[in-house]
């Protein structure tokens, strides 16, 4: 496969966006990196995002491209297509990010040269610097915070404080070592399963504070039946995952056909 060295992409599911899809791309793309590109993976959006994708592809031909998807809907199975097509294009660096502003995209440069020394790099809500939208009620701030800095690191036993993180950099190597095959997870429990991976493999970890926005436009699809299937689910990851090691990182050949090419 031919690769362009710095190829970075940007994969961001989609579902019912159409009020952000626009937007969101214009303002990646006025970050003005030369290798960007993204890749929208929509859920079937009743709303029209999709149709909206198709025309962004013919408005930024070889820089945009979209996924439909047919099956289950769901984050991860979303986000487990995006990074396997992202994979399949070549991308040597991959970002996750949502469609709705939340994850602002001026923290991209920022990754992209944290990336350089580090497997994986976190947008984090809960690290020294970092700070949530003031239209977030007090209740919900709390919830967030002893769900991931407590609840769930104390459990897992992770470095990371914000395991529920939907903004990140990845490695196009690690996530070949991670092996996507393994994922099982949807909603925040996603989020909880990659980065519980990602530390028990033993993959270096940065988190970089951001300023995290309440959604722009629309509305939000994270329910309280997601919320709670990613706190039970916790308690499977650390029995499924309890004997993984580093030395468990899949090497796929394709990834030592890079390793050869480099050499």
């Amino acid at each position: 496969m031919h690769m362009e060295p710095n190829q970075v992409t940007i994969v961001i599911p989609t579902y019912n966006e159409a009020d952000n899809i626009g937007l969101m791309t214009t303002a990646l793309f006025d970050l003005d990196i030369p290798e960007l590109q993204i890749l929208v993976v929509d859920d079937a959006s009743p709303d029209g995002t999709g149709d909206l994708a198709d025309d962004l592809v013919r408005q930024y031909p070889g820089r945009f491209s979209v996924c439909h998807r047919t099956g289950p809907r769901g984050l991860g199975w979303a986000y487990v297509e995006g990074f396997r097509r992202a994979l399949e294009q070549g991308a040597a660096t991959i970002i996750q990010m949502d469609c709705d502003f939340s994850h602002p995209p001026r923290y991209i440069p920022q990754f992209l040269e944290a990336i350089r020394e580090y497997d994986v790099v976190v947008g984090s809500r809960y690290v020294p610097g970092a700070e949530i939208d003031a239209q977030w009620e007090f209740q919900r701030r709390l919830l967030s915070f002893w769900a991931n800095s407590i609840y769930t690191r104390l459990i897992l036993g992770c470095k990371v404080r914000d395991l529920t993180a939907g903004f990140k950099c990845w490695r196009r190597e690690t996530l070949l070592g991670i092996d996507l095959t393994r994922i099982r997870s949807q909603g925040y429990a996603f989020q909880v399963e990659m980065a519980y991976l990602t530390e028990r493999l033993g993959y270096r970890v940065v988190e970089l504070p951001i300023y995290f926005e309440e959604r722009r436009l629309g509305q939000s699809k994270m329910r309280v039946s997601v919320k709670l299937e990613a706190a039970l689910r916790v308690w499977e990851l650390r029995w499924r995952y309890r004997g993984l090691r580093p030395s468990h990182r899949h090497v796929s050949p394709s990834a030592e056909g890079e390793k050869l090419d480099r050499a």
